[in-house]
This record gives structure tokens, sequence and C-alpha cells, in this order.
């Protein structure tokens, strides 16, 4: 007979798969709970009530999830997981592969505290299984209440936090979480947060989300002040457009790209290649007119689920269509550069 698989990591590794390919979130909210269930309970009773048939009578384990526990602890791989596995993407064209290769993180993330489906650990040790050697945690400010937006006291308690967990993720290897916020530009463009708290934090992503219909000349200096702002590292979905997805669509906001992107050169603020499918923002024209203004860019996830943060290929394959070159993707830079960069603008590797 094989030796027994691990159900929780089939579990998890199902949800996972779910998630990146868009999976209504209860199915993948089947497979996670599942999965809870299962860690919790002593080996031999589960290998007991798999013999006996009886994982069903389990709160939070249904027939599939059974019998994916099932199958795993006979040493199979659940069939559920190999239709899934036989059924991934495509692979990856040279040059998007490339790209991919060379980042070794994520600047946009969210996680439970904000509007996030996950714990803060969940999504770091997802982020490390892609391979990622730092991800930074940008989860919502306080202004965007829809987004359960982080005041000022809770970002310092998710400081202490995040600091606990880098105390052994330093025990344990490399990978570190970075201190972060997608922080609101407001109407006149300043940050939707305490200067002192963003000076604090490794990077700050600034993103519209209100009012994305104001007029152009009324959105190009919101935006420039937000980008002239020193806190600022990151132009997050510029655009704001939503091209599908269960939001149903969106139309750009209007704003003078020239103009912005400039800023942006100017200031050392990167422009964000949002990998959201629904987003893929911005455009390919204005990706490749910030290129020509001769901006840096992140390649981010904007994840708020762990399958999510394997979104980057969206974001590596418009970057690499539009010209952008690898060196000045801010998140292929090591974290000592990258944290180089966010401290001091005008620095480069």
């Amino acid at each position: 007979m094989p030796d027994a698989r691990d159900p929780v990591a089939d579990l998890r590794e199902i949800a996972f798969l779910l998630e990146r390919a868009r999976e209504p979130t209860y199915r993948v909210k089947a497979f996670r709970t599942a999965a809870g269930v299962v860690a919790e309970l002593d080996p031999g009773e589960l290998a007991e009530r798999a013999d006996a048939g009886t994982l069903q009578q389990l709160t939070g384990i249904g027939k599939v999830t059974a019998l994916c526990v099932t199958e795993s602890l006979r040493g199979e791989p659940p069939v559920y997981l190999r239709r899934l596995q036989a059924t991934e993407d495509e692979p990856l064209d040279e040059a998007t592969a490339a790209m991919r290769a060379a980042l070794r993180g994520d600047l946009h993330t969210h996680s439970d505290w904000s509007d996030g489906g996950s714990p803060i650990e969940e999504m770091a040790e997802t982020a490390r299984r892609l391979g990622h050697e730092y991800v930074v945690l940008t989860d919502h400010s306080p202004r965007l209440t829809v987004a359960n937006g982080l005041s000022a006291d809770r970002l310092e308690r998710q400081l202490d936090v995040v600091a606990a967990l880098n105390e052994r993720y330093a025990a344990d290897g490399d990978f570190r979480i970075l201190t972060g916020i997608e922080v609101d530009i407001l109407d006149d463009g300043t940050l939707d947060q305490r200067p002192s708290l963003l000076e604090r934090l490794d990077v700050v992503v600034a993103s519209v989300h209100s009012k994305l219909t104001m007029p152009a000349d009324e959105m190009t200096p919101r935006m420039v002040a937000a980008v002239a702002n020193r806190h600022t590292d990151v132009l997050g979905h510029c655009t704001g457009r939503l091209v599908t997805g269960g939001r149903g669509t969106r139309p750009e906001s209007r704003f003078d790209a020239e103009v912005v992107f400039a800023a942006c050169a100017q200031f050392g603020v990167a422009v964000e290649i949002n990998s959201r499918p629904e987003r893929l923002d911005p455009p390919k024209r204005l990706l490749r007119l910030a290129v020509e203004a001769g901006c840096l860019t992140s390649i981010d996830t904007d994840a708020h689920a762990p399958g999510q943060l394997d979104w980057q290929p969206n974001g590596c394959e418009r970057a690499a269509r539009c010209g952008v070159d690898a060196g000045a993707v801010v998140n292929t830079w090591s974290r000592e550069q990258l944290l180089a960069w966010t401290a001091d603008h005008a620095v480069r590797p």
C-alpha cells in the first residue's frame, strides 16, 4: 500500500487551485473549512472515521471533501485534485515566464483585517510557497468602510502582529512580510492615514476608490498630488476600470496620463501593473505610455485570497508585451534594494 498523503495539504491545494481559477467562493470555502476540521483531528480518529465512512458526521466535511480525505489517506492523489491539475492554464510564453521568474515579491495584498478572506499568516505562507522572498500586506485605509478599512489603532495592532510573525520567519529562513497599506487618495489628493503611521510602513500603495467619474481636470491634479506625496511608493490600479467579473464592468477614470506618469517618473513612484483579471490595469496603451515616460512599475496581484497570489502571470504577460524592462520592475529587486528605494525614491539598485 502506498504511504498516506497529507489530506490537509491536499484540501488546501484544491482550495488554492479553485481560487486561482476564480471559482465561486462557496466552493473554495468548503475545501478550506474541511482542511481546518481535519487539521484539528487526532490522526488515529481521522483514520478510523475514514475507514468507517463517518467523516461526514463532522461539521464542515461534506461528501466531496470526505472522499478527498479518504483518497489522500490511502496514498492516492484525490481525483478532484487531479482533475484540477489536469485543467491548469497553458504554459507561459518565454517572455512572460522570464518576467515571472524575475519577481521576488508582491507589493499589493489584502488579509481578513480588511476585505480579504484569509488571515495574514495564511497569505504569507502561500506567498512563500510560491517562491516569494517577501510579500507586502496592504490592507485598506479608514475611509473605505465598505472594505473594513483599518483605523490608525487597528493598523498599529497589525504592525505588532506582523512583527511577531517576522520573528518566526527570521528563525526559519529569509522570507519576510513587509508592512504596508493601500491608502485611499482623497478628493484633494491627500492620503487617508496619519503621516506618522505612513512613515513607519515599508510600502505605501496609493489608489483612487471614490468619485471615479470625476472630470479629468479635477482627477489629474488629485492624482499628481498623491504621487508627489513623499510617502507614496506605488500608484495603484490607476484607471480604476473593471473589465469583467461579479461586480460588472466600469469605465476608466479620465485623467491626463502624460502628466500623471511624468509625475511618477519625477518623484520615483512606481505605476502598478495590477494583475487581477477584472482589472488588468492600466490598459496596454497607457502601460506603454508609462514605459515611454521612464516610470518604474510593480507587478502585483491585489490578492484578497491565497489562490489569487498566483495571478502575477497576468501582469507579467502585459508587461512583456508592452516593453517593460524587468530591471525597472521594483519587485524584481531584493528586499534590501526595495526598502532602500521606498526610503528614498532617488535610490536605484
